[in-house]
């Protein structure tokens, strides 16, 4: 049975997280946050392990043990008592059981095994449900079935769809969240804690993850489960670095991942097109482009790329030491999560844009 690839890099804050884990000072709700790419379920993956390892505590080590059941269990994520959830593709009908579910990401998740734990990103299409926020809340009920200890990781939790109906299963999370069973740890990872909801950033203490080295993302790219996944290809190592930008999962995205990229720099060059004849031309002209069906898929991960590019645009200009362009900027990215909302309803694509492009415009356009 195969294992998930290692964590690499994070030395320190691995360093801090064991640390806060041996003297009980670890916090019961985690949220890590950093770009997209950086390894942010990996690592939470990795802390799940560690805080379920028999032997780590004792020897006062980082590391988990890696020879423990547990250990083994956990890196083939294969431990009961170890649960991830992710989004993922809604299932036909209405509500079904959390059986169901964790049937379904338990499928998802052998595969992701068996690929070396090299999975490409979530599409428009997947989302956390409210059947899956059930499935969360009914399995973290439960009393631990082989460890002292449960851990929950929740990836992208941002994705959390809201829906007719959920208020109970909205408010059931958010207790949980509060106030975990003993022994029950629960990690949010997110890239855009932005989109978060409120009363989620609230309940939960943020770990910011930072970008790899140079020197590790060199350590994934010499992986060799990376280099099949990555095939041949013309790029220099030093052009491979550089793509990355210290978020080596960039790398392994799929096609589909990187037209939802494109898609969102033309929506972007668009909304800060000057605010002249021209300039409203080609925000229509971009409007028109993006069709009057199907709001979710392609056109949500454009939506979800143009996002990650806001907050890009957020920190550069926080960099630049332009706070007023930074603030305006921020609220864009507030405008952006209420047209991402929009999408559930039955808006067309086209119109959304074009509503989108006015409102960015007048916020981003100079």
């Amino acid at each position: 049975m195969m294992s998930l690839r290692p964590v690499f890099g994070h030395h320190d804050l691995r360093s801090r997280l064991a640390a806060a884990a041996r003297s009980g000072r670890l916090p019961a709700s985690l949220l890590l946050t950093g770009p997209r790419g950086v390894g942010k379920q990996r690592l939470a993956l990795w802390l799940a392990q560690r805080l379920l390892c028999e032997n780590a505590n004792a020897r006062q080590e980082t590391e988990p043990c890696g020879q423990c059941q547990h250990c083994r269990y956990s890196s083939k994520l294969q431990h009961p008592d170890l649960h991830w959830f992710f989004p993922h593709e809604k299932r036909k009908e209405s509500d079904p059981s959390a059986e169901d579910v964790r049937a379904d990401l338990a499928d998802i998740i052998e595969e992701r095994v068996k690929a070396d734990g090299l999975w490409a990103a979530s599409s428009g299409m997947h989302g956390l449900y409210v059947s899956t926020v059930r499935a969360l809340v009914q399995s973290a009920s439960l009393r631990p079935a082989m460890a002292p200890r449960a851990v929950f990781v929740v990836g992208d939790a941002e994705r959390m769809v809201q829906q007719d109906g959920s208020d109970a299963a909205a408010n059931a999370f958010l207790k949980l969240l509060e106030e975990p069973p003993p022994g029950t740890t629960l990690i949010l990872t997110s890239s855009e804690p932005g989109a978060l909801l409120p009363t989620i950033r609230s309940r939960v203490v943020t770990v910011r993850v930072a970008p790899l080295s140079a020197v590790d993302v060199s350590a994934f790219l010499q992986d060799e489960a990376v280099v099949r996944q990555l095939g041949e290809t013309d790029e220099s190592r030093t052009d491979l670095l550089a793509k990355a930008a210290g978020a080596p999962g960039r790398l392994l995205e799929d096609n589909a991942t990187a037209d939802a990229f494109s898609a969102a720099r033309q929506l972007l060059d668009a909304a800060l097109a000057p605010q002249t004849p021209e300039g409203h031309a080609t925000r229509a002209q971009v409007a028109a482009r993006q069709g009057v069906s199907k709001a979710r898929g392609a056109f949500s991960d454009t939506l979800d790329a143009l996002t990650v590019l806001l907050h890009e645009h957020v920190r550069h200009t926080v960099n630049a030491g332009s706070e007023r362009e930074a603030r305006r900027v921020a609220t864009a990215v507030s405008v952006l999560e209420m047209s991402k909302s929009r999408t559930q309803q039955n808006i067309t694509p086209m119109l959304l844009t074009a509503v989108l492009l006015d409102e960015l415009s007048a916020l981003l356009a100079q």
